[in-house]
């Protein structure tokens, strides 16, 4: 692949990551180490597109004292301004919106489209975050005491650690900083080994806004490396809450180093998501929630549609019409914008994918689509696959583990509550999805007898979600909330308090106390 034809090496430029070799920052400064060199190679052709600096234990330290620093200076600037500051981070973004979109594409392999995308949520997050540093409200509440005045309030919570995976390499920070820094904590971020690049290109973009608006250095730092310093951020005590996305397994690692020393954790892990295809369901939306669901990314969206629940009546049809939408999936490079799906991270999630399908097989599942891993002019670095389609059972398990690939399960009901308990039946709890038309079954699905998962949608697929809601899921997902709502509170701290304007000291519960 030519760099040029896609406008890659101006994009480079523009973001200024070309021949860098940072990879540790603390807003503006950007810390030397001596922790070796992290290598970023494209899944689109193999390309070396750069290297980063790995954090080693002196450069991690340094990094926890000037957030720690920054921190107590952040927490008092006004709210309303700290929303002045993100507010320009999200104009900045809207400038790079084209070349961080194109890196986003090449380094992670997704399509070009979905790159910008993922940078519109950025800035989508930026102007929540922007409007909630003026409710950021706590409650009042009457008092049993005679003048006495309850209220609770909100308080900066401190520094937070974010640790991304590859798949969303800069949207999921940016739900985290954002309502992060409005809410006035100072943050530190570890992006996926495999996205390091990314993160180098968002901490320049930031830096600019930082220093026009004299915000300090720690505000926003940047850590790179393996999964030695992602422990390294889960274990310390300066890190009040540390935000973790990925895997069930890195969660429940995080989590246990966190809980062990009774910080938070908010965890945004697997899913294994379903749609539910009702006889009374249009089929036409229906297979188009399917198909971007089950390829888009290439299949690695937490959110990713992973089974497909078809009433009987309407199953033959509905297969029918989705192998037929299948063989019109172009897969490429892609910055291509008439390629549909690019390829999966890295050879290790080709060996995954390959894995899961011979494990259908060895199951008894009948393949409508084989899959298999493409090779010849286009797809030299090994790591495009067809998408795959298998009946299964619901039990079996491998369909019980959510693997990152473009293989979708069918199954058959007979009745919405059996299609309900179908799609509850796995360990993740993360988004679902019903469609029909009919209101009786809609709101079945979304009673506490319907749908267990984070995320229930009503004609529409199980990824995509906006930024206004709070994102997350229940069971091995993690339990925990980022974005809209009121994700914001989990960044901090919680107080009650009581002010006796009175002259005397009435206790609570009619206690009496008299001397």
């Amino acid at each position: 692949m030519s760099m040029t034809s896609f406008g890659l090496v101006d994009a480079w430029q523009q973001l200024r990551i070309g021949s860098s070799n940072s990879g540790v920052s603390s807003g503006q400064d950007w810390i030397t180490t001596s922790g070796g060199q992290l290598a970023s190679h494209s899944p689109v052709d193999g390309s070396l597109i750069g290297t980063v600096q790995v954090t080693d234990r002196a450069a991690f330290e340094e990094i926890i004292r000037r957030a720690q620093a920054a921190f107590l200076h952040w927490r008092s600037v006004p709210a309303p301004r700290r929303g002045e500051v993100v507010r320009q981070i999200g104009d900045e973004l809207r400038a790079f919106k084209e070349p961080l979109g194109k890196l986003v594409s090449y380094e992670m392999g997704k399509s070009y489209q979905e790159g910008l995308g993922e940078v519109q949520e950025m800035i989508d997050i930026c102007d929540f975050a922007v409007g909630l540093s003026r409710q950021l409200h706590g409650v009042t509440m009457h008092s049993e005491r005679p003048q006495h005045r309850m209220f609770e309030q909100y308080h900066p919570l401190g520094v937070v650690g974010i640790i991304s995976a590859f798949n969303f390499p800069v949207a999921v920070w940016s739900w985290n900083a954002m309502i992060a820094w409005v809410c006035g904590d100072t943050c530190i971020w570890k992006p996926s080994e495999k996205t390091p690049l990314c993160s180098v290109a968002c901490q320049r973009i930031i830096a600019e806004v930082f220093k026009r608006n004299d915000v300090p250095e720690g505000v926003s730092c940047l850590i790179n490396g393996g999964a030695e310093v992602g422990q390294w951020l889960a274990a310390s005590d300066a890190v009040p809450l540390v935000s973790a996305t990925g895997s069930t397994r890195m969660g429940q690692a995080v989590g246990n180093v966190v809980s062990n020393r009774l910080g938070r954790a908010l965890l945004e892990l697997g899913g294994n998501n379903a749609i539910i295809v009702s006889d009374k369901a249009n089929l036409e939306l229906a297979i188009r929630a399917a198909l971007f669901g089950a390829v888009g990314t290439a299949g690695q969206r937490c959110t990713t549609t992973r089974r497909l629940i078809v009433q009987e009546q309407v199953y033959p049809e509905f297969t029918r019409r989705l192998t037929k939408a299948y063989a019109q999936i172009r897969i490429g490079n892609p910055l291509d914008q008439r390629n549909h799906m690019g390829p999966l991270i890295d050879l290790a999630a080709v060996r995954a994918y390959l894995a899961a399908l011979e494990q259908v097989r060895l199951s008894g599942g009948r393949f409508l689509l084989a899959g298999g891993v493409l090779s010849g002019e286009g797809y030299e670095s090994g790591c495009y696959v067809h998408p795959a389609v298998a009946e299964v059972e619901n039990g079996w398990p491998i369909v019980q583990h959510e693997t990152f690939a473009p293989i979708l399960y069918l199954m058959k009901y007979t009745t919405l509550e059996k299609a309900i308990a179908l799609q509850n039946g796995v360990r993740q709890g993360l988004s679902s999805s019903l469609m029909t038309t009919d209101m009786q079954e809609m709101e079945l699905f979304l009673s506490a007898a319907g749908s267990d998962c984070g995320i229930a949608n009503v004609n529409i697929g199980t990824s995509g979600a906006e930024i206004g809601g709070a994102f997350g899921g229940e069971k091995e997902t993690g339990g925990g909330r980022e974005s809209g709502s009121d994700a914001w509170k989990a960044y901090m701290r919680r107080q009650t308090n009581t002010i006796n304007y009175g002259q005397h000291l009435p206790l609570a519960q009619g206690i009496t106390f008299d001397l």
